[in-house]
């Protein structure tokens, strides 16, 4: 019976400091449930956290959970894509989700060719991907293909 009580007050313990912390796969957690690393990697989505669906804070706070292993470009990388997504509309994200599931379910080797047009693009003149995007808005998009 001691091992068992003992192994109860653990238990207790542990909830009691660890059970406010969210976690992946806790879509129901507020954004006042977050922990302060949590919120400052994902402050982009703060004043919409609470309207978010529950896949989409799965999505976000696994993010969340990887961001401290990443390198500094790749966390610089997932800032920008935050602060981009939250400053979408609701029509350009279902777009852009689309957008993503078509370019994944493309070859490896399309991949790589449009990731080499979309480098040579980027490295055209403003003004050149200005009259680009102008003549062919719908292929000429500012996105990133990583």
């Amino acid at each position: 019976m001691g091992r068992f009580k003992t192994r109860l007050i653990l238990v207790a313990l542990v909830v009691y400091f660890y059970g406010n912390l969210a976690i992946a796969g806790d879509s129901t957690v507020s954004w006042a449930q977050l922990t302060d690393e949590q919120k400052q990697v994902l402050n982009p989505l703060a004043s919409e956290w609470d309207t978010l669906r529950p896949w989409q804070r799965e999505k976000m706070l696994d993010i969340a959970h990887d961001y401290p292993k990443m390198d500094a470009a790749k966390q610089a990388l997932v800032q920008k894509r935050l602060g981009n997504w939250s400053r979408m509309t609701p029509y350009e994200r279902d777009n852009a989700r689309k957008s993503h599931q078509q370019f994944q379910s493309l070859s490896a080797e399309k991949k790589n060719e449009l990731r080499k047009r979309w480098m040579e693009y980027q490295k055209l003149p403003e003004s050149e991907r200005a009259r680009l995007r102008s003549e062919s808005p719908d292929v000429y998009k500012d996105a990133d293909l990583n």
